[in-house]
């Protein structure tokens, strides 16, 4: 699915987003994870081998939501929910999270904070629907 402009604007914003996995019980994982784009995916980066990271190489299904800094016209909160197939990519896990930092944490950042970090891990989401409130649930349409 193509990224409606919209939600690419609040994605650059570095809001934190919110990545939900499911655990082999079949039970929600919930972390907040800073993300990006990449080829019209969105892109998030892991040093360790985590839940959340062998989570998705057993099941794909992830969710993505992220808070707005905006008001809809009737004064609610504006939010972006994104679902979506997930897959995972060893390496590249420092090289996205310093560039990610330039925009989460600020323009000069260095991040992570280590002298050689583990090549880590790189989950690339294909966005297959969205919901939510705010200007990109008309975007597509």
């Amino acid at each position: 699915m193509k990224l409606p402009q919209p939600l690419i604007d609040l994605i650059k914003t570095g809001r934190d987003a919110h990545l939900v996995t499911m655990n082999k019980d079949g039970s929600p994982h919930v972390t907040i994870v800073w993300i990006g784009i990449e080829n019209d995916e969105i892109v998030c980066a892991h040093l360790p081998r985590n839940q959340k990271v062998r989570n998705i190489e057993r099941d794909p299904r992830v969710v993505i939501s992220i808070e707005a800094p905006t008001k809809s016209d009737y004064k609610l909160t504006e939010y972006a929910v994104l679902y979506g197939e997930a897959r995972i990519t060893e390496g590249g896990a420092p090289e996205l999270l310093q560039k990610l930092a330039r925009i989460y944490i600020a323009p000069d950042a260095k991040f992570p904070p280590m002298e050689n970090p583990p090549p880590g891990y790189v989950t690339r989401i294909q966005v297959t629907r969205i919901e939510g409130v705010g200007p990109w649930m008309n975007a597509s349409e």
